[in-house]
């Protein structure tokens, strides 16, 4: 524990009272104290400095007599056994432990908490704002609070672990999606456990659950704005159950174990549907488990609130209305691509435009657009589909992904027939994307016919509006920015965390984007099959702004901070920028 300034000038401030307080509280000794202010009077320095220095105290003995002398409760030990684990379920283990704090008793009116540092006003504000109650104060040794901390986590865990394995039942009926909501008290246990795990990532707004077995225990973690976060753990012997349950959900064979095998689970949750992508692959120890959470919506977001602005927003509105030629999004999965193209269709889905589309899944579902959905079981990919398609005279396509050479010359031939195609496609950034196409097996001049556009996107996280803080930067912060001073107008922000953003201090997510615009001069390189960098330099020098660009004007615009923007951005990106610059 960190003694913080305002505490040893208390010290200092009333040193002869304070002395009198560690004689009596603490094992200091009247020589040892008689040392320390003689020293003082010597230096100048704080005498609580000094008897930290000399090790006459412990950090915690100066929170120990400050809270005698302002009538602070304070307490040697912690009656564990009496401290009821529910009261902890609303506050996460790595909060309690990073501020060592733990709520042990409740009334009508207040929460009692357990702390080391009654001057942290932080934490007791987040309490009163969890709890709604008042909250009273008392202040324990560190070792004390830990100790509790880890043992009334772990009987919690421990709990839920006993229910499940009481009964495991795999006779719920699957015949259309179930709301979990409605799975009462005679459920069985590992049903309402997995009901549980499911209905908080969507509250948490989870992109993936991840359930990862080891030797001794398995891990259950989500991806929550992109970024990995560990939910809790529980003893091995429960993962066949659990595992079993998930399976049967997804109407796979729960006997096979030695096979990686995909599903699909669809369930209503407070009347909302939502689809559930799993993948299930035998590991050392188990079978690991991952499931992609999409809530399905018809609700479309537009360009704007997904994080495009300026000169890019115009662009893309402009290249949403043209008659024909090929649009890609590229980017790592899950970074909202498909997402960006139906915010594009939005743009022209009109009574006087025939919208076809193709996806694997169908995420979105939009009034007015025909959407077909891939199925590998008979067949019908997406070069299939599209063929189809074209009979059927769309003025747009959209093509969920573009992965193979069909695909491509399909949307290709496509563009070049009078038809306006959108499309994904994995590539690092815009500039690779001609030559990923090459690399399919596409020729050069069929791109420059039709390509019109890339754009490049990745999703980082957006600051917690409600906690962040500004600040100024210093030359350690210019320097990971990579520049040597911030606009007149700019003010960056660093994240903080609050019970808004359960912590975190981030809250949704943000795009950010280079949009390639092929020229004719960009058409000729590609024609030449020139390399990705050669591309990047000529579509920059036409005004592209690159990724981490983007990024940097965020920093600025304090949407994001510079920790997010290092995080996001691949290393490998900023360095090639900083040698371009």
């Amino acid at each position: 524990m960190k003694l913080s300034d305002h505490l040893l000038a208390k010290v200092e401030n009333q040193k002869e009272k304070i002395g009198e307080l560690l004689l009596k509280h603490t094992s200091l000794t009247q020589e040892q104290l008689s040392e320390a202010l003689h020293l003082q009077e010597e230096s100048g320095m704080m005498i609580g400095e000094i008897l930290l220095k000399k090790n006459y105290i412990h950090p915690h003995d100066i929170i120990k007599v400050i809270c005698h002398q302002v009538n602070i409760p304070y307490q040697n030990d912690l009656n564990v056994d009496d401290i009821d684990e529910a009261l902890v379920a609303e506050i996460p283990i790595n909060y309690a432990k990073n501020h060592e704090i733990i709520p042990i008793l409740m009334t009508d009116y207040s929460v009692t908490v357990a702390m080391t540092d009654p001057f942290n006003f932080d934490a007791i504000n987040d309490l009163q704002e969890i709890f709604k109650k008042e909250i009273q104060l008392i202040v324990c040794p560190p070792l004390k609070v830990q100790d509790a901390i880890n043992r009334v986590y772990e009987r919690a865990n421990r709990n839920l672990v006993d229910t499940i394995e009481d009964e495991f039942d795999e006779s719920l009926d699957l015949d259309g999606p179930i709301d979990i909501l409605d799975a009462g008290a005679d459920e069985a246990p590992v049903i309402r456990f997995v009901n549980s795990i499911i209905f908080r990532a969507v509250k948490e707004g989870a992109s993936d659950i991840h359930i990862e077995p080891f030797e001794r225990e398995v891990i259950y973690r989500f991806r929550i704005n992109r970024v990995m976060t560990e939910i809790f753990r529980q003893p091995i012997r429960t993962h066949s159950a659990v595992s079993a349950r998930i399976k049967v959900m997804a109407r796979l064979d729960i006997a096979e174990k030695r096979m990686p095998q995909d599903g699909r689970i669809k369930i209503k949750m407070a009347g909302k549907d939502i689809d559930i992508r799993l993948s299930t692959v035998p590991v050392q120890n188990g079978e690991r488990i991952v499931m992609r959470v999409l809530e399905k919506t018809n609700t479309v977001l537009k360009l704007e609130s997904l994080g495009f602005q300026g000169k890019v927003l115009d662009q893309l509105d402009e290249l949403s209305k043209r008659k024909h030629g090929v649009v890609y999004v590229s980017g790592p999965t899950g970074h909202g691509k498909t997402t960006t193209l139906f915010a594009m269709l939005e743009r022209v889905n009109t009574p006087d435009k025939m919208i076809i589309t193709v996806e694997d899944p169908v995420e979105y579902e939009m009034a007015g657009i025909s959407q077909i959905q891939v199925n590998h079981k008979i067949d019908l990919s997406f070069a299939k589909a599209l063929r189809s398609i074209l009979r059927q005279n769309p003025d747009i396509i959209m093509v969920g992904e573009t992965r193979d050479l069909e695909t491509a010359e399909m949307a290709i031939q496509a563009s070049l027939t009078g038809h306006f195609v959108l499309s994904t496609i994995h590539t690092n950034d815009a500039a690779s994307t001609p030559n990923r196409l090459i690399d399919m097996g596409v020729q050069p001049f069929l791109i420059a016919s039709s390509l019109a556009a890339v754009s490049a996107q990745r999703l980082i996280r957006r600051l917690c509006d409600n906690c962040k803080e500004p600040y100024e930067p210093n030359d350690f912060d210019l320097e990971l920015l990579g520049v040597h001073s911030i606009p007149s107008q700019a003010q960056l922000y660093k994240a903080k965390g609050c019970p808004k953003c359960s912590y975190q201090g981030y809250s949704g997510m943000t795009s950010v984007c280079e949009l390639m615009v092929l020229t004719d001069e960009i058409r000729a390189l590609v024609l030449k099959k020139a390399d990705a960098s050669m591309v990047k330099k000529v579509a920059m020098k036409a005004g592209m702004k690159s990724l981490r660009q983007d990024a940097l004007d965020k920093v600025f615009q304090g949407i994001t901070s510079t920790e997010e923007m290092i995080r996001a951005i691949n290393e490998e990106e900023s360095t090639e920028e900083s040698a371009k610059a």
